[in-house]
């Protein structure tokens, strides 16, 4: 089984008879290749704080399946990483996801499946390449990636499986962000700025963080701005990009994102060579205050790259 050749971020919906994978009678339990790197001893570990026997990382057989997986599923939603020891991707993505399920503290679990010693589980689910990952919740996939995902993205994903499967998970707060979002909210932008830059170094993947830093670069550009003329400027010269540009800031201060987007968008549409790359490039620092996960965004993505190409 070759690793996966597909972008490191696709979701799927693909269609599994899981039907198919409960066994008329129960074989013996297939050999173990081990752990992948950096995960915990076999047969599971305890979620803390959970429930006596609660656990929140299993390893998991053709033999196993339909207890650990399927009926578990009915009232835990449970996430599957396929997996193999020889497998490099897999020693990046699997103990992030060791590392989430232990956090979740019995909110979900994750069942690891070695590949080789289970080959009919990997061909029942048509994996390709691994990592693979499906989650099931109520006994049904309900979604999967290939590949090694950024932990922010891996926590966003989960965060959905768990909605899915009617869980409601507080998320806990985190310190440094909250301390660089205070100095954000007082107006102070240069301690805001230190303390997202701090973040990021540390969590380079960490999409709080990204907006943070790009609302302070916002704030920057606007300030002692007259609101008003600026966008009053703009009307009067649509052609000119700087104007362009801080109308849209304006309008994404003022609430108007969409507005911003499409005054962009449409820029890019009528701009070549280097002005169409940097109404570009300014247009996914406006995406990146906004977040990946607003519709808006989507939209104008889409609208982005019809206008591109």
């Amino acid at each position: 089984m070759s690793e996966p050749r597909t972008s490191p971020s696709i979701f799927t919906r693909g269609a599994v008879d899981l039907g198919a994978l409960r066994p008329a009678a129960s074989p013996s339990p297939a050999p173990s290749a081990g752990p992948p790197a950096g995960g915990s001893a076999p047969g599971g570990a305890a979620a803390p704080g959970g429930a006596p026997g609660s656990v929140a990382i299993i390893d998991v057989t053709e033999a196993t399946f339909q207890s650990e997986v399927l009926e578990r599923s009915l009232t835990t939603p449970v996430v599957i990483d396929f997996w193999a020891e020889w497998c490099e991707p897999c020693k990046q993505l699997s103990p992030v996801l060791e590392k989430l399920a232990v956090e979740g503290g019995g909110a979900w679990v994750l069942a690891r499946v070695d590949v080789d010693a289970n080959q009919r589980l990997a061909q029942m689910f048509r994996v390709q390449g691994i990592p693979m990952v499906f989650a099931v919740v109520g006994g049904q996939p309900v979604d999967a990636f290939s590949g090694v995902v950024p932990e922010a993205q891996l926590r966003q994903w989960i965060g959905a499986v768990l909605k899915a499967g009617g869980v409601e998970v507080e998320t806990p707060a985190d310190p440094r962000l909250e301390s660089a979002d205070d100095a954000l909210m007082v107006g102070d932008l240069d301690a805001a700025e230190a303390a997202y830059k701090k973040i990021l170094f540390e969590s380079p993947a960490d999409a709080a963080a990204e907006a943070g830093l790009a609302q302070v670069s916002l704030y920057r550009r606007v300030q002692g701005i007259d609101a008003a003329k600026a966008l009053t400027d703009a009307s009067a010269a649509p052609s000119d990009i700087p104007a362009q540009l801080l109308a849209a800031d304006v309008e994404v201060l003022s609430g108007e994102a969409e507005r911003a987007y499409k005054r962009l968008i449409d820029l890019i549409r009528r701009s070549v060579g280097d002005d169409k790359e940097t109404v570009r490039k300014h247009l996914v620092t406006l995406f990146t205050i906004a977040g990946p996960d607003d519709p808006a965004v989507s939209a104008a993505r889409r609208a982005l790259a019809s206008a591109l190409y």
